[in-house]
């Protein structure tokens, strides 16, 4: 069998392991020193057993993960989310559909300081669908806005998927946080367009509350200032050059543990909580790492990424034709596996093939470009039916809610995904304009 067919062959056989629910990592570990040792046979793959996981895990950038962590964890304990979810609240909730929007905009703002979606969705589940359901909001609408709210935490920086973006193509973790904020932006605001369409649309799905003042307005704005200036002076200073990403990670990370350790909830049983979550996982996220560097590393030997390309280069194949087809393949795949995955799996396939093709823009314009396409792409996966992990997570947290529902729900959201990624698609632009300025 030569290479390129046996590279072929390694991702039905990577699919059908993770079917069989054996972990990613090991499944890619597996996979991956086996075709090694078929091509190539036991010794190099014994050499890189000894050397793979210092040189991997002897990266400065990984630290970086660790820490986000660590701020999101600790900002959950601190009631951070509940804090924005009231203040949003009393902004919007006297509007029609208004404590839904509300919900998103705290989603965002949750993201923002905890950088996951999955941890994003499952706090602002435990936080905004009490209030949703007490005020009569459908079930449908009310657990589709929080599962759609929750991928806002894969793209408003800072972002762990966006950061292992980063890592393996070897790009600049500030300059991708920066292109990521006007999609991550349009994506909010799609979100509560999609919210003020569907309560129009389907009567009695999003009541109106009383309205609130703006004396209770500014008293709630006082609990959630810390978390503001927490993203500010962090994101602010890396762009300002003042510290890297890893330290800022390191000064948010400070920044909501004091917040957390001065709140009169936190106790000791929460810090030992967020410290375990965090070294949790933080080891999980490592461990997918290490089996994709095995797996990477088998998909070199194989030519796949070269061979693609010169059958892209020789059929004359469109550079955004090849781009749009791999975004479709996305939203499939998405149905089937979580966005880690989909980012380790496919990114050392997909990326030198891009690379290798002519957009009219630098290397790096098209790797940030590219990585920020993909990574909304990844995102909707998580509401795309049948896997839809945040759709299982707050259909769950909800309980009387039906799953086809909660589906029914995100369809408005997946729309407004949809357009999203069909605009930056078509004005690449779009993105790239903060780089450009900056």
């Amino acid at each position: 069998m030569d290479k390129f067919t046996l590279g072929i062959i390694a991702f039905p056989i990577l699919f059908l392991m993770m079917a069989l629910r054996i972990p990613i990592g090991l499944s890619m570990l597996i996979v991956g020193c086996s075709g090694t040792i078929l091509i190539a046979g036991w010794l190099p793959i014994l050499s890189q057993v000894k050397t793979s996981a210092w040189h991997l895990f002897s990266n400065y950038s990984l630290s970086v993960i660790p820490l986000f962590l660590l701020m999101g964890n600790f900002a959950g304990k601190a009631g951070m989310s509940e804090a924005l979810f009231k203040f949003t609240g009393a902004c919007l909730g006297h509007r029609k559909g208004g404590v839904a929007m509300a919900a998103i905009g705290a989603c965002a703002g949750f993201g923002a300081i905890c950088g996951s979606s999955l941890a994003t969705a499952a706090t602002m589940g435990k936080v905004a669908l009490p209030e949703l359901r007490r005020l009569g909001y459908s079930g449908a609408l009310s657990t589709g806005t929080l599962a759609a709210g929750g991928t806002l935490g894969i793209l408003i920086p800072p972002s762990v998927i966006l950061i292992i973006y980063s890592i393996l193509t070897e790009q600049n973790i500030a300059k991708m946080f920066l292109a990521a904020f006007i999609p991550g932006i349009l994506a909010a605001l799609g979100y509560i367009l999609a919210i003020a369409l569907y309560v129009r649309f389907v009567k009695d799905s999003g009541p109106t509350k009383a309205r609130i003042g703006w004396k209770e307005r500014f008293s709630l704005f006082r609990n959630i200032w810390q978390i503001i200036l927490i993203f500010i002076v962090m994101i602010g200073g890396i762009y300002l050059g003042w510290f890297t990403p890893t330290e800022g990670g390191a000064i948010g990370a400070g920044g909501a543990g004091i917040i957390a350790m001065l709140s009169k909830n936190f106790k000791l049983n929460d810090l030992i909580d967020v410290i375990e979550s965090t070294a949790v996982t933080s080891a999980m996220i490592f461990l997918v790492l290490l089996g994709a560097e095995f797996f990477n590393s088998f998909i070199a030997l194989t030519q796949l990424p070269n061979q693609l390309g010169e059958i892209a280069l020789k059929n004359n194949l469109s550079p955004f034709l090849i781009v749009a087809c791999i975004l479709i393949l996305y939203l499939f795949l998405g149905c089937l596996m979580d966005s880690l995955a989909m980012i380790l799996l496919t990114i050392p396939v997909f990326f030198p093939l891009i690379m290798n093709l002519d957009f009219g823009m630098t290397a790096e314009e098209t790797a940030i470009w590219f990585g920020i396409l993909t990574l909304i792409v990844v995102e909707v996966g998580l509401i795309t039916p049948p896997v839809g992990l945040n759709v299982f997570i707050i259909n769950k947290m909800a309980g009387d809610v039906s799953i086809s529902e909660t589906f029914k729900g995100v369809l408005p959201f997946l729309v407004s995904d949809i357009i999203r990624v069909v605009v930056l698609f078509l004005f690449p632009g779009i993105t790239l304009f903060l780089l450009k300025i900056f």
